[in-house]
């Protein structure tokens, strides 16, 4: 146990419960209960001297708030104790955390191996953004890590996985994966966006760096952008020294209202997963639901991997219906109780249509090579009665 200045204590011995609300916290001389909202751009020196010690890292403390804050420090100690982490990289957004990333770690030349089954926008940044400064990418289909095997190259530096992944919920093996990455001197990076480190902690698997959309379960009430990165010290410093200078830090504002919902973040979590398998239940037993993907089900074909990585199911969900896009808006537009958005992790259930939000940047032969139908909804499971739930989506299923 290590104790602050301000006597604020932080024990990594502690539940992820306990660690989820006291940890990473510091005080001013106020002795405020609550953590600190600190809104400045700069901060003022004793002498020259001591401006040019804390410009040059000869003395730690805060220099300028493009890199340095507070309140962002706090949330970022936090995250990543909760994460097993040497450090945390607090970001603008879950997207300007891969970005960073990616920057920090990659340069012309290199290769990437990236699974086919992550977030549109991620597959967008991969494969066009990245591409136009020498970084290659090859998308690997399908969930077996012969895959990823397959298509390590000598100049591969990073293999990047979503687990589970957007929409389909596919599940990777982190152990393994970690096992490919390393014998190509590799750096494997899992975007842990969907299970949080209540359910699924990466490092612990071999993960050599963890990403966050912050936006999502960290906060969890849909109110501001956010991303982390998390993971030793070697690593995070790289990622550090590119949003110093690049700049896109996130705001003392965010990293406050992020602080805050990581304390609710394990009671969510489970109220998530909860509601999320037994609507998972009720919909595979309806009738016009041709398949439910949800790694929560025995019927789920990673679900004996996902119960070894993960502590539950999570709180997405996605499913098939007969029809192509006129059924699945139908289904869509009948919904009057769960909020038609592209968004997640929040307490309000948010149901969308991938093959035309989230996945419509990409081509319709990557949709069909990863399984994104037409008639493919997503749920993000909220916090409501599942009776009301499963009572919103009946009045659209019901008119097919």
């Amino acid at each position: 146990m290590t104790v602050s200045e301000s006597g604020m204590t932080n024990d990594n011995d502690w539940d992820l419960a306990t660690l989820a609300v006291r940890s990473g916290q510091t005080r001013s001389q106020f002795g405020e209960h609550s953590e600190a909202l600190y809104l400045t751009s700069s901060y003022v020196f004793d002498s020259a001297a001591h401006a040019a010690a804390r410009f040059s890292g000869a003395e730690d403390g805060m220099v300028y708030a493009r890199f340095s804050n507070p309140t962002v420090s706090m949330m970022q100690e936090r995250l990543a104790v909760l994460e097993g982490a040497e450090k945390c990289v607090a970001t603008a957004s879950g997207m300007s955390a891969i970005l960073s990333t990616a920057m920090a770690l990659l340069k012309a030349g290199d290769h990437v191996v990236a699974a086919r089954s992550i977030f549109g926008a991620t597959q967008q940044l991969f494969g066009t953004i990245l591409a136009r400064f020498g970084i290659e990418t090859t998308f690997v289909t399908g969930t077996a890590p012969e895959g990823f095997q397959a298509a390590m190259q000598p100049s591969t530096r990073m293999l990047f996985i979503e687990t589970p992944s957007n929409p389909l919920t596919e599940v990777f093996d982190i152990a393994a994966l970690a096992d490919i990455a390393h014998a190509h001197q590799a750096k494997l990076v899992v975007d842990n966006c969907f299970c949080s480190p209540i359910l699924q902690r990466p490092l612990t698997l071999g993960a050599d760096l963890v990403i966050h959309s912050a936006t999502k379960y960290l906060d969890g009430q849909g109110r501001v952008l956010g991303g982390a990165v998390c993971g030793p010290k070697v690593l995070t410093e790289e990622v550090f020294k590119f949003l110093r200078t690049a700049g896109p830090t996130l705001s003392p504002f965010n990293a406050w209202i992020i602080l805050k919902g990581l304390e609710t973040l394990p009671l969510r979590m489970a109220a998530h997963s909860a509601n999320a398998l037994e609507l998972a239940k009720r919909l595979e037993a309806h009738p016009k639901v041709t398949r439910v993907f949800y790694p929560g089900l025995p019927s789920h074909p990673q679900h004996a991997l996902a119960m070894r990585q993960q502590t539950t199911g999570g709180g997405i969900l996605s499913f098939e219906i007969e029809g192509e896009r006129e059924a699945a808006w139908c289904v869509v537009d009948h919904c009057k109780l769960l909020s038609i958005t592209a968004n997640l992790g929040d307490t309000k259930t948010t149901l969308t249509h991938p093959a035309s939000t989230t996945h419509s940047r990409i081509t319709p032969e990557a949709r069909a090579s990863t399984g994104i139908t037409e008639g493919l909804l997503r749920i993000a499971v909220g916090l409501e009665s599942v009776n009301d739930l499963e009572a919103d989506l009946m009045r659209g299923l019901s008119l097919l």
